[in-house]
């Protein structure tokens, strides 16, 4: 049950779930209840439960799959959570080289506008 405490229903919940699924109660591949099931138990509305297992998501600790429900990921198995790591390096690379590029397209706009010796700007 989602408790008055200030934090929010979605955390409490994703906390919750979270502990359940590090203890062991919630095993790799087993379903997460329904929606409307963690609804009820947490006393809750859907919106705050589907924030909340949105939450463990994108931990990869929890997996969709369309038409079938939720299930807790196996930790053995690449997580979205790490795909998204990969490519937030792959993007931090890109944008350093994009950064050097820049850099020297700077300095030759800089060199090729200077003022020539010897002539005069009208």
């Amino acid at each position: 049950m989602v408790k008055n405490t200030g934090r929010p229903g979605y955390l409490q919940i994703a906390d919750d779930l979270r502990a359940q699924i590090r203890g062991g109660s919630l095993a790799p591949g087993t379903p997460l209840p329904s929606t409307a099931q963690l609804a009820e138990r947490y006393d809750a509305s859907l919106s705050v439960v589907k924030m909340a297992v949105g939450i463990l998501r994108n931990e990869g600790l929890v997996i969709g799959q369309q038409g079938k429900g939720v299930f807790v990921s196996d930790p053995g198995e690449t997580s979205p959570a790490g795909d998204v790591a990969g490519e937030v390096a792959e993007l931090r690379s890109v944008v350093q080289g994009l950064a050097v590029r820049l850099a020297r397209v700077e300095e030759q706009l800089a060199t090729s506008t200077k003022p020539r010796s010897g002539r005069s700007s009208r």
